[in-house]
């Protein structure tokens, strides 16, 4: 309570602890349960074993090196804006990044070829 000129303000009548708590709670149990959705998908990206020279080369082909999305936009000559990688954002990045290098590895180490055309 907090005290104002003869009249007193009950703080609880604006801010409800246990409402906020319960929102956080609720916040926390979405994001796990998305998690929980997506982990055997993960799971499996990360088991993914390259053995087919076919295969790692469509991977390496497929996934990007770098963000596809990442960009400068210049007008006369000057950088006004850029826009940030977004790839972060997805919640497999970590997969397919391991995966495309895998594919990769597997290029070098199995089959002798050379990578450079494909960073």
């Amino acid at each position: 309570m907090l005290g104002t000129n003869n009249q007193q303000i009950v703080y609880s009548a604006f801010i409800n602890p246990t409402i906020e708590n319960h929102q956080v709670g609720s916040k926390n149990l979405l994001i796990r349960a998305k998690d929980e959705l997506l982990e055997p998908l993960r799971q499996w990206l990360d088991s993914l074993e390259i053995q087919n020279r076919k295969l790692a080369k469509f991977i390496a082909k497929l996934i990007p090196a770098q963000c596809p999305f990442e960009r400068d936009i210049i007008l006369f000559g000057r950088k006004v804006a850029h826009i940030p990688p977004m790839c972060k954002l997805n919640p497999f990045y970590d997969q397919f990044v391991g995966l495309r290098f895998r594919a990769l590895c597997y290029l070098v180490d199995q089959c002798g070829e050379d990578i450079q055309s494909y960073c």
